[in-house]
């Protein structure tokens, strides 16, 4: 294999020219995914051959941006570069990298609507202050255009692609070699197509070089670098000669050099537990413990030394070129929340780590650094490229899958919309709901006050008014009936007494056409008489309790010539206090009968055991011997020759003072009392 042409490594401000030179960018494989994505995207094709065949040779005075169109000499070049029309399709292909350039005749349409006229600066060389708003103008509308835009299945469809962390380069100069260099520091607005370009300038330091700042911070740690990247274009050796690169002539050349550093910790982090300790005050409250304490003023002398260091480094940070920082969401306000910062928020330069770090320190900064600025080189060939492409391609999630537009039509057609109602229509609404709750769960008093000042306004105060359509059913009654149906199909007998008696409701009034509720033949009635089947339903025939039941027929008795109440209310008969009175005797001689019955059965069951012990007397017992008693155990230490009751009470007694002794004789008299008394 022959020797490449540079050695390695290479530092990316510093690439050989012979390998810089044939640097062609090489198209991401997620490119082919993601319309939107700007990853390894290359300039748009032109497909139209007459377009193709009117493009001219390399290096001749062309636009290769407005469709290859030529110029005779350079003034002319330079008078279409600041032409709005040049200008429109630059800005266009920044919003999108993928938009074809339009024309100038489609270009002078678009501005046909626009009252300022726009400046022929490519015919007349003068400029005009109104081209930059008609231009805003345009690519403002084309940006709304592109938002309000419909997404298409296949954008849909697509996975949540990643951005590539390095963009590839490939030279011809060198086969089978790839370069690769990480997005991070580069512009950004800059567009993959455009790195090339931003590459080439870096490798110029300009009079003072390039510096990068970079800070870490975690867990207490801080670690701070500010380092020279690029050395100054030219500079003077001891001779006064200049040198290129700023490399005195015999001296070896150096890559970057460290101007500032800086690292520090502080007690922040309870050890083996992790989480900073203002993160555990907010979740948990304050801590009142030492630690605790400690760890606070740790974190303010943090926040206090990081910015001290700040306004330290303030000339160096404002002349660096990128300012990189690893810090989660709290820490970083430290740096770029305060007054008088030198980093401000949103400021351009402000990048993070393209990779994982470890702990804060000097050397994983200068790991870092060193990751960053040198230049990744693979050598790999076609084949092994197109599996690396495909195995980045099989790693990616599934699509979803494309949603079908004739499902939603279907759903919004079968999905009724709901009418949008205005406040006294939902104040309406309200009150029957709180209305006929009450009438369902049975509380009169309430019903009775509620009647009295909001029946005019619901029903007309008419109590025979049918609830309103948009009144759910689901829980007995509802769009079509009365106020009594709805409380005899509640079960609700109170209710349904006010509303017959003090009210005057209707009972012959029947329920909506379709109504499947109750028993159409009156079977839950107790009585007797006949009821003829029919289709018609009124407010006894959805009366779920025996008790509702009879408070129609109570009121049939008593007032006969109210309503129809055997006809039209289908009520079966009539219920007299005579009726009931009968019916209550007839209940009463049934339980006594009941008992009677039930004391009956209890003496011949005790008389059967009686006889049946008679015939069977049972067997006396043997009297058992009577056993001597058994010797008590003894416990404790005896004395030999002492066994009696005197002995053993003289060796409980021994070793007590007097006054234990006079005690235990009382209490012993005292029980001897108790028990002579109870014998007696």
């Amino acid at each position: 294999m022959s020797q490449p042409p540079f050695r390695e490594p290479v530092h990316v401000y510093n690439i050989p020219q012979e390998v810089l030179s044939g640097l062609q960018l090489r198209p991401s494989p997620l490119a082919s995914l993601d319309p939107s994505s700007v990853d390894g995207e290359l300039p748009p094709l032109i497909t139209d051959p007459e377009e193709i065949s009117n493009r001219t040779v390399a290096n001749a005075l062309t636009c290769a941006l407005c469709l290859g169109v030529s110029f005779k000499a350079i003034d002319e070049q330079r008078l279409h570069w600041r032409s709005d029309w040049h200008r429109y399709n630059v800005q266009l292909r920044i919003q999108d990298p993928k938009s074809q350039p339009i024309s100038e005749e489609k270009f002078n349409q678009m501005i046909e609507g626009i009252d300022e006229s726009l400046s022929d600066t490519a015919s007349e060389g003068s400029d005009s202050a109104d081209s930059p708003d008609a231009v805003a103008s345009l690519l403002n509308k084309n940006r709304q255009n592109r938002r309000h835009r419909s997404p298409s299945p296949t954008s849909a469809a697509l996975p949540n692609i990643p951005r590539a962390p390095i963009w590839w380069y490939q030279s011809p100069n060198v086969p089978d070699t790839q370069f690769g260099v990480y997005r991070t520091i580069f512009s950004l607005d800059t567009p993959p197509e455009s790195s090339l370009d931003e590459l080439r300038k870096m490798q110029d330091g300009g009079e003072n070089g390039r510096l990068w700042t970079l800070f870490m911070v975690a867990g207490g740690h801080f670690a701070g670098l500010v380092v020279r990247v690029c050395f100054p274009s030219t500079t003077k050796g001891k001779d006064g000669k200049e040198s290129k690169k700023g490399v005195v002539k015999g001296a070896p050349k150096p890559e970057m050099e460290i101007l500032q550093s800086k690292t520090f910790h502080r007690y922040t982090t309870r050890r083996k537990q992790g989480g900073s300790q203002s993160v555990n005050d907010n979740a948990k409250g304050l801590a009142k413990s030492a630690g605790a304490l400690l760890r606070r003023y740790g974190e303010q002398s943090l926040r206090e030394d990081i910015r001290a260091l700040l306004d330290e480094w303030r000339e160096e940070i404002n002349a660096s070129e990128r300012i990189l920082i690893r810090a989660n969401v709290s820490n970083k306000r430290t740096f770029v929340d305060f007054e008088g910062t030198p980093i401000p928020k949103g400021d351009s330069r402000l990048r993070t780590f393209p990779f994982p770090t470890r702990r804060p320190n000097q050397p994983e900064l200068i790991r870092c650094l060193t990751e960053m600025t040198r230049v990744k080189i693979t050598r790999l060939t076609e084949e092994e490229l197109k599996a690396q492409d495909q195995a980045i391609l099989d790693s990616l999630p599934k699509p979803k899958p494309i949603p079908r537009p004739v499902a939603q039509e279907v759903t919004s057609a079968t999905t009724p919309s709901r009418p949008k109602l205005s406040k006294e229509e939902e104040l309406i609404r309200d009150k029957w709901r709180r209305f006929l709750d009450m009438i369902r769960r049975g509380r009169t008093e309430s019903l009775k006050s509620f009647w009295e000042k909001e029946s005019s306004a619901l029903l007309d105060s008419d109590p025979n008014a049918k609830v309103p359509d948009w009144v759910d059913a689901s829980e007995g009654g509802g769009a079509g009936w009365t106020l009594l149906q709805i409380a005899s199909a509640a079960g609700q007998d109170e209710v349904v007494r006010w509303l017959l008696e003090d009210l005057r409701s209707n009972p012959c009034i029947a329920l909506p056409a379709g109504t499947s509720y109750g028993d159409p033949d009156g079977n839950n009635s107790d009585s007797d008489a006949p009821v003829s089947s029919s289709n018609r339903r009124v407010a006894y025939d959805v009366a779920s309790t025996k008790q509702t039941r009879n408070v129609y027929r109570r009121l049939a008795w008593a007032h006969p010539d109210w309503w129809d109440w055997v006809g039209e209310g289908r009520v079966p008969s009539a219920l007299s206090p005579a009726m009931e009175e009968e019916r209550e005797m007839k209940k009463t001689g049934r339980r006594k009968g009941m008992r009677e019955k039930a004391k009956e059965r209890e003496a011949a069951r005790l008389k059967e055991q009686a006889e049946a012990a008679a015939r069977n007397p049972p067997i006396p017992a043997s009297t058992p011997k009577a056993q001597p008693p058994k010797p008590e155990p003894k416990s404790g230490p005896q004395k030999l020759g002492s066994s009696s009751a005197a002995d053993k009470e003289k060796q409980s007694l021994a070793g007590l003072t007097p006054e234990m002794r006079a005690r235990i004789e009382r209490e012993r008299r005292a029980r001897a009392a108790e028990a002579r008394l109870k014998g007696a």
